[in-house]
């Protein structure tokens, strides 16, 4: 089989590129349409979908293309994919039905709605690939399960931290190096920031003052960890990571405890850290001749070394992931199996009894990722499920939200998806 630069530049070549549809267009949707269409070879983007379809147009028109039109339908979009035109809908069940579209790229950051666009789009025979890590790290794992029996692929994305560093992963792994850590790099975490303090620094960078908020508090940082676990198979040693401070990445290696990433993987993060972004590995490797070269090639003393990428580009790896699922049946990074570990949800202040959870990024609740076992002991509510939940008793600031804490809104997708995967595999 050629490789994969060479098959996209052959599917470009002969007019077969693959076909793409995006749901979502918040900036990271838009950025990802602007890197397609400037172009990627062998990859064309067809269609976006988003509920304000100006948005949706706004993506296309960033990378000047402006013959675009609305579509209502499947039949709608298959016609215009056939010709060759760029196309917006409101409706992601458009994208899903189209039969000439290859594959769904799902940028929402939502949890309810997106797992019906994932439903929709495996029943549709689409591969999907995920930019959304508070899917993933809630219902991926029956998700994925539900993507393999339609023979499509369900993949989370190189570019964000948990695809980046998988990928490396794999690349060691394809070399007999035993990989026994892995995670990112954060800059700062603090679990008590919300949409207001967070308001000056989004409107700099034009991102959603809730995102932002997610990125801080430490919930996105665990669903990340989350989706690189069920990935691995690798755990935390601790409720919330160990998180240790450095001065570079590569002093992650002595900064872990030996015996937990000996006993089954670890995955943790290093903060403060530079690069001050991208992803690591941390590699084990016992035998003192080997150790002799490592060390004359500066990876140091050992027997653990750490290997990492110094960058992470969503918008611009994403292109990778697409194509790998479509030209290799190939999952940059999706579960395993059953649930490694979860995202529990934490009070981010005292919280009364009628209060309403505002979910991820918000002002109520943070999440930190907890091995399954331990969460499901606790019966703890998953971060991707707390949005919308009304709290039936107190709960202080710093402490576990349990389902016994809350009434969940009636008749949710998500609910019923997370008691489907409880019963398949178990927890």
């Amino acid at each position: 089989m050629m490789p994969l630069d060479r098959l996209l530049m052959e599917r470009g070549a002969t007019g077969r590129p693959i076909r793409v549809g995006v749901v979502g267009a918040g900036s990271t949707a838009r950025s990802i349409a602007l890197q397609l269409l400037t172009p990627v070879p062998g990859i064309r983007l067809a269609a976006v979908c988003n509920r304000t379809l100006d948005r949706a147009l706004t993506a296309f028109r960033d990378a000047g293309v402006d013959d675009v039109i609305e579509v209502e339908s499947a039949g709608a979009l298959e016609s215009a994919i056939a010709k060759g035109r760029a196309a917006v809908t409101a409706d992601p069940g458009v994208l899903c039905g189209a039969g000439n579209l290859d594959v769904v790229v799902e940028v929402t950051g939502t949890v309810e709605h997106a797992a019906a666009v994932v439903l929709a789009a495996v029943a549709g025979g689409k591969h999907v690939v995920l930019v959304n890590a508070e899917l993933d790290s809630t219902l991926g794992p029956i998700l994925a399960r539900k993507a393999r029996a339609a023979g499509v692929v369900l993949t989370d994305t190189d570019g964000d931290e948990p695809g980046v560093a998988m990928t490396l992963l794999r690349y060691l792994r394809s070399l007999g190096l035993r990989a026994v850590a892995a995670g990112n790099i954060k800059g700062m975490v603090d679990h008590y920031r919300t949409p207001e303090t967070q308001q000056a620094f989004a409107a700099q960078h034009r991102q959603d003052p809730r995102k932002v908020t997610s990125f801080a508090d430490a919930t996105k940082l665990s669903m990340e960890a989350c989706l690189l676990a069920n990935a691995t198979g690798f755990g935390v040693g601790r409720r919330g990571m160990y998180g240790p401070r450095l001065a570079h990445v590569s002093e992650i290696a002595g900064a872990l405890p030996p015996d937990e990433m000996l006993a089954r993987g670890l995955i943790d993060y290093a903060l403060g850290a530079a690069p001050h972004t991208g992803a690591f590995v941390v590699v084990y490797e016992p035998h003192p001749e080997k150790q002799r070269y490592l060390s004359y090639y500066k990876m140091g003393t050992g027997p653990f070394y750490t290997f990492y990428t110094p960058f992470h580009l969503p918008h611009v790896q994403v292109a990778a992931s697409i194509a790998r699922a479509v030209l290799l049946g190939d999952a940059t990074v999706a579960p395993l199996g059953e649930p490694v570990c979860e995202v529990v949800t934490v009070a981010k202040r005292d919280l009364r009894s009628g209060e309403v959870l505002d979910g991820v990024g918000g002002y109520t609740c943070y999440g930190l990722i907890d091995n399954a076992a331990a969460a499901r002991a606790e019966e703890a509510l998953p971060m991707g499920l707390a949005e919308g939940c009304v709290l039936v008793r107190d709960v202080a600031r710093d402490s576990l939200v349990r389902f016994s804490d809350v009434r969940l809104p009636e008749g949710r997708l998500a609910d019923r998806l997370w008691d489907e995967q409880r019963r398949v595999f178990g927890h």
